[in-house]
């Protein structure tokens, strides 16, 4: 067997470590996105045939689930036991990866050229279903402000980004490899050239329909409401006392106010701001006097003859035995309360729960793991909820024109799938004119001598929610417990500034602060192609990325077994 000397050792540990550099700052914050096109050429170039197959599992494991450690500290600010646990979840991928990339090397150029795109993307869509999912990080998100680039998404979703983008770092690998064999002789083949064309093609034609689609834009935008957002900034160690419930109503209100004062006709308030179930069945069971009571009824006169407000609070569902009540089912939601004080009848209870944080997998099942998973958590009581199983839209009338929108709560404004289900219907009909994000980012921030500071968990989901819009021309109004609230319109762009408002002006500093704006949002009446049909891409890439897995298994066992004889 083949032994490697010091400096292999070296070159493959540098090449991980600079793709994992790399993959760390085109992400905002750091706002280097064009370092994505090359990202992943040095991972490319080390996953070599000639380079030992357990060498690069384990480097390329260890650089990876560091990255990632790296990357997602901001989970260790709720729980460093699930941070460290989903890191290392997530690390599993770039062996995998490096393996198949040393498969594909070892047969033709072209399926190399082909391969390496579908492998990153194969990964990136598996990332985003197994465990429910967590789209985050992807390349797609590092071109959040490249609107002429990402304009595409609204036929292949953010994947389609993800493969433009591993397709130039598989090209410009492979013409590496070429120009450093034979002398450089193979650099300038045929096979080359035509290589460099289909992938400057592919790139000037993604530009191009990118500025198309985003001059059209004007035509097919209709003026909505005046709609405001409320930005409370609480951290949520503080939130979560019960105690401070009324406190944190209060605050909400006067930005409320605030909101009305400046023209607001619809106003979003963060996920579970009100420290009180609302759903009706519940309320009717609860005396007078009581939280949920007294929160029902401020909410409502404050909404009277005034505003329509949605807003993020808990509900529960309620059975009795033996002539008690029992809590059979619990809920994140959102409710929608209308100008003549009444609450809807309809609520959006969120669908996408977050695993081990809104609920506990095989609590049933393996009893071991739930006790695990309950010492982990961040609460020291069962957390478990209940998710929903309805797209709800709520409707609102202005002037003489009835709208209808629908609401994402939390993360889900980083699936793709529920996202467009909430859009569209199941005949491919747009219901939804925008959409409202409300969230508690409160857990991702510091609390340091009564300031909030905030995480870089804080921008990079309202970079993944660019992609949203797009996806599904909606405009996405945001409210977020400390940051960052927002307007995003149908082409992606972050609207800075707004009719009324004190937070600052550009998007990305609302961070760890309280404030409120209010501006004008927009109905674009285009239905898209990835709305109608969903990731066609995604689906393809994991049955690919699936049977290279299987081929490069199939050619590791085959190698070993010549080994053994």
């Amino acid at each position: 067997m083949k032994r490697f000397g010091r400096n292999d050792f070296l070159l493959t540990l540098l090449a991980f470590v600079a793709s994992a550099l790399m993959l760390t700052v085109i992400q905002v914050p750091f706002r280097l996105g064009f370092l994505a096109w090359i990202c992943m050429v040095p991972f490319i170039l080390v996953s070599s045939p000639k380079a030992s197959a357990w060498r690069l599992v384990w480097m390329s494991y260890l650089v990876s689930s560091v990255y990632w450690l790296a990357n997602l500290y901001w989970v260790s600010l709720v729980t460093v036991p699930g941070q460290v646990l989903l890191s290392l979840s997530l690390g599993l991928y770039w062996p995998v990866l490096s393996l198949a990339v040393r498969y594909c090397r070892k047969k033709k150029a072209v399926v190399l050229f082909v391969m390496v795109p579908i492998l990153l993307v194969g990964a990136e869509a598996w990332q985003g279903i197994i465990y429910t999912g967590f789209n985050w990080r992807l390349l797609a998100h590092s071109q959040w402000a490249n609107l002429r680039v990402i304009q595409i998404v609204d036929i292949f979703g953010a994947l389609g980004v993800s493969l433009l983008i591993a397709a130039v770092n598989g090209l410009a690998a492979g013409l590496v490899i070429d120009a450093a064999s034979k002398s450089g002789s193979g650099l300038f083949r045929t096979a080359n050239i035509v290589k460099v064309a289909i992938t400057a093609g592919l790139v000037a034609a993604t530009l191009v329909y990118g500025t198309k689609r985003i001059n059209e834009t004007p035509d097919h935008l209709e003026p909505g409401p005046m709609v405001g957002a409320v930005q409370s900034n609480i951290p949520s160690q503080v939130k979560e006392l019960a105690e401070a419930g009324e406190m944190i109503l209060e605050e909400v209100l006067n930005l409320s106010n605030a909101c009305i004062d400046a023209g607001a006709e619809l106003i979003a308030w963060p996920e579970t701001i009100v420290a009180a179930s609302l759903n009706k069945s519940y309320l009717g069971l609860c005396q007078e006097g009581t939280m949920p009571v007294i929160f029902d009824r401020v909410i409502s006169a404050h909404t009277m003859d005034r505003v329509y407000v949605l807003l993020g609070a808990h509900a529960v569902d309620v059975v009795f035995h033996d002539d008690e009540p029992v809590v059979l089912d619990r809920y994140n939601s959102a409710y929608f309360y209308r100008p003549d004080g009444s609450g809807s009848d309809k609520r959006y209870d969120k669908i996408h729960l977050v695993p081990y944080g809104e609920y506990i997998p095989m609590k049933d099942t393996f009893p071991l793991i739930y006790d695990l998973a309950m010492k982990l958590s961040p609460y020291d009581y069962d957390y478990h909820l209940t998710k929903g199983t309805e797209y709800t839209r709520f409707m609102m009338r202005s002037g003489d024109r009835a709208f209808g929108f629908g609401c994402l709560i939390c993360y889900e404004d980083t699936d793709p799938d529920v996202t467009r289900k909430m859009v569209v219907d199941e005949t491919g009909e747009k219901q939804a004119d925008w959409l409202v994000n409300i969230s508690n980012d409160g857990w991702y921030v510091k609390y340091e001598d009564g300031k909030v500071l905030p995480s870089a968990e804080l921008s990079q989901r309202t970079a993944i929610s660019v992609f949203r819009a797009i996806e599904n021309r909606v405009s996405i109004l945001r409210s977020v417990n400390t940051g960052i609230s927002c307007l995003i319109d149908s082409t992606g762009m972050l609207r800075d500034g707004f009719a009324g408002g004190d937070l600052p002006d550009a998007v990305m500093a609302r961070q760890g602060m309280a404030g409120w704006f209010v501006d004008r949002i927009d109905v674009d009446d285009r239905v898209t192609f990835f709305s109608t049909h969903g990731q066609l891409i995604a689906i393809c890439c994991r049955a690919l990325f699936v049977i290279a897995i299987v081929f490069t298994i199939a050619d590791l066992f085959r190698k070993n077994r010549r080994e053994a004889i």
